[in-house]
């Protein structure tokens, strides 16, 4: 596993200069994609000399990186002003964390920003580490839920169950996300995917899951 590397010492969150290279480097990510992706082309976006954009993030994985952190961050907020509310049944929570994640894919930034971090991933194995870093902890969260719905499942199976949630929510990327074929379809695709999940996390056992369980006659 590549260690992380460290942020500069004069990285300072919220100056305008970082503000600025920041959401140039996630506009370039979406819009241009993995290949424009580079320090010089992050600074011709945002109009800052490359030297000022190395002098606060020297390797672009450092980019990914608070990208990244800052994605979480945003995302805790949302879960806090909606999955985490006082008063939701564990029903209702996972419903929300499904409805919420694929709403999520239905918008350009997610559904382009996604396939680009797996395209820089393909070739950077710290940019590897960073997204699978930021999918366990979106496993973790479902996890929570999945185990209080069945108490029955082992951690293993748990996990199990979470990473398929969230891989079939993942995997409607190509088909109903932002502008894709489909995507007109995602209001029905969300309510169908929804009612089966839920279904799924209830119903499924641990023989289900190792493959024990035998077919009907």
């Amino acid at each position: 596993m590549a260690p992380a590397p460290g942020r500069p010492g004069i990285y300072v969150r919220g100056t305008e200069t970082v503000e600025t290279i920041l959401k140039a480097a996630l506009a370039v990510l979406i819009d241009e994609g993995a290949g424009a992706f580079t320090i010089r082309r992050i600074a011709a976006a945002c109009g800052v000399k490359v030297g000022n954009v190395s002098y606060h993030f020297p390797r672009k994985e450092m980019l990914i990186q608070v990208l990244l952190d800052e994605l979480v961050d945003s995302y805790d907020k949302l879960l806090d002003d909606t999955v985490r509310k006082p008063g939701l049944s564990t029903d209702e929570r996972l419903r929300l964390i499904i409805i919420l994640c694929l709403d999520d894919i239905g918008s350009k930034r997610t559904s382009h920003l996604f396939t680009e971090l797996w395209a820089l991933a393909n070739h950077n194995a710290f940019v590897a580490e960073r997204v699978g870093s930021f999918y366990q902890k979106v496993h973790d969260l479902i996890g929570q839920y999945v185990a209080e719905l069945n108490p029955a499942l082992s951690a293993e199976d748990v996990h199990s169950v979470a990473l398929y949630i969230s891989a079939s929510m993942e995997g409607a990327t190509p088909f109903v996300g932002y502008r894709k074929p489909w995507a007109h379809k995602m209001g029905a695709f969300t309510h169908i995917a929804v009612k089966a999940l839920v279904t799924m996390v209830k119903t499924i056992t641990p023989q289900d899951i190792a493959g024990l369980t035998q077919p009907e006659r």
